[in-house]
């Protein structure tokens, strides 16, 4: 037998815990006190057949309304140690968290403060003062793996005003066919071609032009927050900075007695009795060949002491191209570029085909197909103009997509993808530079279509010049 005190009552209230514990049926959630007991077609979710609705009458209740309040449980994450850095962070903030780009920052910022770049000066209101970042790079082997993390002081010079902040400016830009030759001319002589990495090179050139800039960002003076830097030396970013660099080192290299040459303001000759050295320059990257070791020791020491140098050993990546020894002298590979190209564009995995267009293709303005993603078609002919440093063999098929880049079409695209393909399946052709063992002789080829431009009639002209057996220059326009 049940005790009563603990069972259901006649009215029909609800079985639990004493009126103590729970809410009783007249509570605000449940019917009125003072209305009759709740009856089973009081559910209006049970049928009239259904068995007595014992909770029907008792609306569940919260633990809110029963009076019992947990504490809410909050969750605490430990900062775990630091993973692998990230390839290029944004902020100095976020470099900082990490110890690869912490030892860079701080190590760059070392190496500005020893040259001596500028001096803090306070701001006046009529000064024009140029902001700066600082810009992070990971700058990798030939092969792909990580060589070093670098870091990289950049004044916003798109701020700079003409003929206040500066006035005449000059970028060296190297020409391909110099580079060639002057592997050719070291390959059949014999000669060892040296590497070397200026450090800094911006910092090594007086400023001219009176320029102001704010306190790099982590960096500044906790004495003098709201100085800024009175330039002394010219910083990256700058638009005369260029200028200042190649203004200083020709001085150096004229005083050593080199000679710049008329044709390619990048190639220096040192030429006295029967000593022959050639010095090449683009930007701080810096090659040295010639046929005299002792002259070449000489000057190697004169140059370190006067700038910062990084001795890189014999020349095995230059501008993004990889040196490959073989048996008849050089391979010229822009291997990991291709392979960039090819992730960049999805194309990696994009079955290879053996041709760079097919042979029916016929290319005019408008070839009634609807019109592309200019944006995109731009980004992928830009990208394919620096593979022709080392592929000849796409140089017609290039230029004749570039003719388009105002106007691309579907059908455009498709030609572009096509040659993506054939890059995809011949990652392993690149350039030979080939030792040549009669004497050095210049050879050309030269055709034109005469007016096979559908559109406007126009010709594309193309030629070809050897020296030795070595194609050194050639042109599709």
């Amino acid at each position: 037998m049940r005790d009563s005190s603990t069972g259901p009552s006649s009215s029909g209230s609800s079985v639990g815990p004493s009126t103590s514990d729970h809410l009783s049926t007249g509570s605000s959630v449940g019917p009125s006190s003072s209305g009759p007991p709740s009856t089973p077609s009081a559910c209006p979710l049970l049928a009239p057949t259904d068995p007595p609705p014992l909770l029907c009458s008792h609306p569940m209740q919260t633990q809110a309304q029963r009076g019992i309040f947990r504490p809410k449980q909050r969750l605490f994450v430990t900062q775990l140690s630091p993973g692998p850095p990230p390839l290029e962070p944004l902020t100095v903030s976020e470099a900082r968290k990490y110890k690869e780009w912490d030892a860079a920052l701080t190590a760059e910022n070392s190496a500005l403060l020893a040259n001596d770049p500028w001096e803090l000066v306070p701001r006046l209101p009529h000064y024009n003062v140029l902001g700066n970042r600082w810009v992070f790079r990971v700058k990798h082997h030939s092969d792909g793996s990580i060589e070093r993390f670098k870091t990289r002081l950049v004044a916003k010079g798109f701020h700079q005003r003409p003929g206040l902040d500066f006035t005449d400016t000059f970028t060296l830009v190297v020409k391909p066919v110099t580079v060639r030759t002057i592997f050719t001319l070291a390959l059949t002589h014999g000669w060892s071609i040296a590497q070397f990495d200026v450090n800094n090179a911006f910092l090594q050139g007086p400023l001219e032009d009176e320029v102001y800039m704010v306190q790099p960002p982590g960096f500044v003076d906790p004495s003098r927050p709201h100085h800024v830097c009175r330039l002394k030396k010219a910083i990256y970013g700058l638009r005369q900075a260029p200028r200042a660099w190649y203004t200083t080192l020709c001085s150096f290299l004229q005083d050593f007695g080199f000679q710049k040459t008329h044709f390619d303001a990048s190639l220096f000759v040192y030429s006295r009795g029967r000593t022959l050295l050639y010095f090449l320059v683009y930007v701080n990257d810096l090659l040295l060949t010639g046929n005299d070791p002792a002259v070449l020791i000489s000057f190697q020491q004169a140059l370190s002491h006067r700038f910062s140098l990084k001795a890189l050993g014999d020349v095995n990546y230059f501008l993004g191209i990889e040196i490959i020894p073989t048996a008849t002298g050089f391979l010229l590979s822009q291997h990991k570029y291709m392979v960039d190209i090819l992730h960049r564009f999805l194309m990696m995995d994009a079955k290879s085909i053996d041709t760079p267009m097919a042979a029916s293709a016929t290319l005019t303005l408008d070839d009634g197909t609807t019109p592309a993603d200019a944006t995109r078609f731009l980004q992928a002919v830009c990208a394919l103009q620096y593979l022709v440093y080392t592929r000849p063999d796409i140089a017609f098929y290039v230029n004749k997509l570039s003719q388009y880049m105002h106007a691309p079409t579907a059908h455009h695209w498709q030609c572009v993808k096509h040659l993506l393909r054939y890059i995809s399946g011949t990652l392993t052709f690149g350039l030979s530079i080939r030792r040549s063992t009669t004497p050095l002789t210049l050879t050309a080829f030269a055709y034109s279509d005469w007016a096979g431009n559908p559109d406007d009639r126009s010709s594309t002209t193309g030629y070809l010049v050897y020296l030795g057996a070595t194609l050194i220059s050639w042109r599709s326009q």
